[in-house]
């Protein structure tokens, strides 16, 4: 998990093609993706998406090691950490988010995992998705909740990071504080502190420290800045120069592991070979906005709630592979020129669109259409039923209009989404449901805004949907690698 950017650009330094063919068959592989009509668009070209989760599986780790982990029940069968990390196109950057363990998420509806059953639609913790549907339905859960397609799964458990850590050496862990947590045996005095594999996970999984009061956010920013240290580290000049402890790394990495079926030894090595110049200043880490980090919910308890409309712009710069440190674009008039005009006001519209749920899918083949019209929707205020879907679903691939497909029982609320889509066809379907179909077309120009005569402007957040006396977070928090590591 943390070692996985090192690890590619590992793969490039010498090692023999026999061996690595040798590793490739000692990957462990699972199908994770839904079909493709149930997944968002691929957005731009040339990127790559990986998620990367721990588990909580303990095979093959000793009772000692157990034990010092504070370990020694049942695993939980979930993910422990859960993490996007997005390469770029050109493969000289790459983002890393942190998605905390206890965020509230919707699940899709799914195949159970262990009674094989199809389930419903229901909301939970993100880290429960893997105990109820596996990797398929934490892929799927992820992909719905960032609208961000996940292009390959790699999944590591204690084993692994343990093992990576040592055969590196162990690495150095800076605190200006010292940190304490009985539940995962840290216990870390101020200052710097070489940590070996053991210690580490101790170090990455704590979430219950009285000097640090936020929790899982503390735990993702300790991840993030173990991360920093791992790269640093496995591309220093004693690893790369040294064939043996080089191996060792790539062993206990590729020995217990599990990734999807289509990514192999070979892809990894183009990887690595296109990244091997990224260093701690090509990687930036990236929070997810919160609106609380305390959210109860019944049957639940406390939950962390994601700000939606704070981290849009986030999942979106994945998404449209922009740099997430990159300036926003002024549209502020410069010395002497004259202000832009004012936005037109909303569309006045019966049914206002809060009310609506729509579900968006790109009837063309231009890549991102989709996605941009979901978005923009989004932004107009829509609830959106899921992460927009390729047309070939409903065996539309070249449509030139937007059509607009829905059932006649929601005849008012089909006039809110024909007025913010000017210029759409509309196609009755009985039986459809509630959910409004949106097949984008080629001449999509965008959203024009609505609002209900009685209703807030589109757009507008419920603020009762936080938790009380929270604030929405501004904007997304995002750092570089060389910001972060031990100096």
């Amino acid at each position: 998990m943390t070692g996985f950017l090192s690890v590619l650009v590992l793969l490039t330094s010498g090692v023999g093609w026999a061996w690595l063919n040798y590793m490739d068959g000692k990957l462990n592989r699972v199908n994770p993706f839904a079909p493709d009509d149930q997944r968002p668009d691929d957005g731009a070209d040339g990127d790559l998406n990986f998620l990367i989760v721990g588990t909580d599986k303990r095979e093959g780790v000793d009772r000692a090691t157990l034990n010092k982990l504070h370990a020694g029940g049942e695993a939980c069968d979930c993910t422990d950490t859960m993490m996007i990390v997005h390469l770029n196109a050109k493969r000289d950057k790459s983002t890393v988010i942190s998605i905390p363990r206890d965020s509230y998420v919707t699940f899709p509806a799914h195949q159970d995992k262990n009674t094989k059953k199809q389930v419903g639609e229901s909301k939970g913790k993100i880290n429960a998705a893997y105990t109820l549907g596996g990797a398929p339905l934490t892929v799927a859960t992820v992909e719905r909740a960032t609208n961000i397609r996940i292009d390959h799964y790699v999944e590591v458990n204690f084993l692994a990071f343990v093992s990576v850590v040592d055969k590196l050496g162990g690495v150095d862990v800076c605190s200006p504080i010292p940190l304490k947590d009985p539940k995962s045996g840290l216990d870390m005095e101020a200052g710097t502190t070489h940590m070996d594999g053991v210690q580490s996970l101790q170090y990455v999984r704590a979430r219950y420290i009285a000097s640090d009061p936020t929790g899982d956010i503390g735990r993702t920013q300790r991840q993030q800045k173990f991360m920093s240290q791992i790269l640093a580290r496995a591309t220093s000049t004693g690893t790369l120069a040294n064939p043996v402890k080089l191996q060792g790394v790539l062993d206990a990495v590729f020995s217990s592991i599990t990734v999807d079926k289509d990514l192999d030894v070979k892809k990894l090595l183009d990887l690595g070979t296109k990244m091997k110049g990224l260093s701690n200043s090509g990687v930036t880490y990236a929070q997810i906005p919160l609106k609380s980090m305390d959210y109860q919910v019944k049957d639940w308890g406390s939950t962390v709630l994601w700000d939606d409309a704070a981290a849009r712009p986030l999942f979106d710069s994945i998404r449209d592979d922009h740099d997430v440190n990159a300036p926003p674009k002024s549209s502020a008039p410069g010395k002497g020129q004259s202000s832009a005009p004012a936005a037109p006001a909303p569309a006045t519209v019966e049914v206002a669109p809060s009310e609506i749920y729509l579900q968006v899918y790109n009837g063309t083949q231009t890549q991102g259409l989709g996605s941009r019209a979901h978005n923009d929707l989004a932004a107009a205020g829509f609830k959106m039923a899921a992460a927009a879907r390729g047309g070939q679903a409903l065996g539309i691939t070249n449509a030139q209009q937007t059509v607009i497909r829905y059932d006649p029982r929601w005849d008012r609320s089909v006039q809110t989404v024909a007025t913010a889509l000017p210029g759409s066809t509309l196609e009755p379907v009985e039986g459809l449901g509630r959910t409004i179909e949106v097949v984008v077309g080629s001449s999509y120009k965008g959203v024009t805004p609505v609002a209900a005569a009685s209703a807030p402007a589109s757009g507008a957040q419920n603020p009762s949907s936080g938790a009380p006396g929270t604030s929405p977070s501004p904007s997304f928090s995002a750092t570089t690698g060389d910001k972060v590591v031990c100096k």
